[in-house]
């Protein structure tokens, strides 16, 4: 469902001084925005913010870049820096498939994708964050050893994304088909999480490693 455009969020969004709309000159220099050399996690499709807002509370020692083209959800994201006072949590409002313009080679120790748009119908597949197309984008960014973690609701998504990444020679770690709380305790939940599993909708959850 398409939300209703809000007018106010890139203005407020502007003001917000942990949201970068020109990004792509701080590509390769993001430890220097950041102000120190902890590994950057980065969340793509990050919605409103709260698996990354979380993640960051809980992890002071890790920085978080979370990226998102829709405005009207990333507001809400944005809201969240400034209300937990998140000092190691930067917003970029960019498309994905425009990610090495924003980041260099080596720069991210790991990629969240949670519940992106599943695209199923086969004309609108090259759009899936999950298609090869991008994971060799994402491959160029990773550090070596570095993963990605997938958590989707849509079984047949999650198997083709599977034959992705064996096509893109990511090595599989886990590739779990009804996660289930209690197998991961460290386990944030995002705001489609929480509405899936409260319908028993059974979600799934893959781990991928770059190796060269």
């Amino acid at each position: 469902m398409r939300l209703r455009k809000k007018h106010f969020a890139i203005p407020e969004m502007k003001e917000n001084p942990y949201v970068i709309f020109d990004g792509k000159k701080y590509k390769g220099k993001w430890k220097d925005v950041f102000g120190n050399d902890n590994d950057i996690y980065l969340e793509i499709g990050a919605g409103k913010g709260t698996f990354t807002a979380t993640s960051a509370l809980e992890n002071s020692n890790i920085n978080y870049i979370m990226i998102e083209m829709e405005t009207n959800a990333f507001i809400y994201a944005t809201r969240k820096i400034l209300d937990y006072n998140l000092k190691n949590v930067i917003a970029l409002p960019m498309n994905a498939k425009d990610i090495l313009e924003y980041f260099g080679e080596d720069e991210v120790s790991r990629i969240y994708i949670n519940f992106c748009n599943p695209w199923p119908k086969l004309k609108h597949q090259k759009r899936r964050l999950t298609y090869p197309d991008f994971l060799e984008k994402y491959r160029i960014i990773l550090k070596e050893g570095s993963q990605i973690y997938l958590k989707t609701d849509h079984k047949e998504f999650f198997e083709d994304s599977l034959k992705y990444f064996q096509e893109q020679k990511f090595v599989g770690l886990i590739s779990d088909f009804n996660m289930k709380e209690e197998d991961y305790p460290l386990n944030i939940e995002t705001e489609y999480e929480k509405k899936w599993r409260a319908e028993n909708k059974p979600i799934c959850l893959g781990v991928f490693e770059k190796y060269s």
